[in-house]
């Protein structure tokens, strides 16, 4: 009778490790590893983890990569991809629903872990709004635009009309820099300037304009960027 392969004792191992003390306890080529085996049955993942960490740099990077630059690392096929690209769109939904329990949105960090989850470590630029109550609760986000890696095309018109066919009172602009660094460009200020004085005499407010980085975000409100009276409650 053939011995089982050592690394189905490996796999059990590392489930029994995440049933007693979940991730917090995992290093970044355990977590690929251990969600690797629900696409690749017959295999040992260990070198296919740290294929994927060599090749993109991080756990983050990983989830973020291109489905045809995953692809090109050896052992990874599609039943994989389509996990990794699962768990990265898990992760914003059930970000996104925590947002909508909030009771209000008062400040950036209130929307911040969502904002990480859906625009972080994305290679081209996008743009998303939070439309608000009047409570500033959220009613519902929208992705509104995804552009090149240089520049998104916004429509403040589009913009407007999503706001009125919601009865958004408030608004918060969600982007993207793929380059890394957050701090807002002329055209980023412009935008926002020209939304908020479209948006002010309809009775609906911009109440900030977030841009997410490599591990780093630019509030505009807590900047002070934002200047009229409700958008800096």
């Amino acid at each position: 009778m053939n011995p089982k392969p050592s690394f189905l004792g490996h796999r059990e191992r590392l489930r029994k490790k995440f049933i007693k003390n979940g991730l917090d306890s995992f290093l970044p080529h355990e977590i690929l590893e251990i969600l690797l085996t629900y696409s690749i049955p017959r295999k040992d993942t260990k070198p296919i983890a740290w294929a994927l960490l060599k090749k993109f740099g991080s756990l983050s990077d990983v989830l973020d990569a291109k489905e045809e630059d995953l692809l090109k690392v050896d052992g990874v096929g599609s039943s994989s991809v389509v996990l990794l690209k699962l768990m990265r769109g898990i992760m914003r939904s059930y970000s996104l629903e925590k947002i909508q329990e909030r009771k209000e949105i008062s400040s950036p960090e209130s929307v911040l872990d969502f904002c990480r989850a859906s625009l972080q470590g994305k290679q081209e630029e996008a743009f998303e709004v939070i439309f608000l109550t009047v409570r500033n609760t959220v009613i519902t986000v929208e992705r509104l635009c995804q552009g090149t890696l240089d520049k998104a095309q916004i429509s403040p018109r589009k913009i407007l009309e999503k706001a009125f066919a919601y009865n958004a009172a408030g608004l918060i602009f969600i982007h993207n820099h793929p380059s890394g660094e957050p701090k807002p460009s002329d055209e980023d200020k412009h935008l926002t300037e020209t939304l908020s004085r479209l948006a002010t005499p309809l009775g609906i407010m911009v109440l900030d304009h977030i841009i997410v980085g490599r591990g780093k975000f630019f509030s505009m409100k807590a900047n002070a960027f934002i200047t009229n009276e409700e958008g800096n409650k």
